[in-house]
């Protein structure tokens, strides 16, 4: 198993309690880092919605975290990429 590193997260691509992101989490985590401010999208590439399971799980593990309120849908969570996020895709 990796050590953590300072800043918490491992090495490895893995957050800080050792669990990896899913293929789909992952999918969707790294398109925020070409995003400016690392906004995470809401639709994947063919225009069908993020599952709310994908954005709250990443929110938990601490990856994504709210951006702002969306105010034509008020029910879709708007993230970004945490620095954690950031991390899980650092060379």
């Amino acid at each position: 198993m990796a050590k953590k590193s300072k800043t918490g997260t491992q090495k490895d691509g893995k957050g800080e309690d050792g669990v990896a992101p899913t293929q789909v989490q992952t999918k969707w985590l790294q398109r925020g880092m070409t995003q400016a401010g690392g906004k995470l999208p809401l639709f994947d590439e063919n225009g069908k919605r993020v599952s709310e399971r994908t954005v709250k799980s990443c929110m938990k593990k601490g990856w994504a975290e709210p951006w702002f309120d969306n105010p034509v849908k008020p029910d879709w969570q708007i993230c970004k990429l945490t620095e954690t996020g950031r991390k899980l895709f650092a060379n």
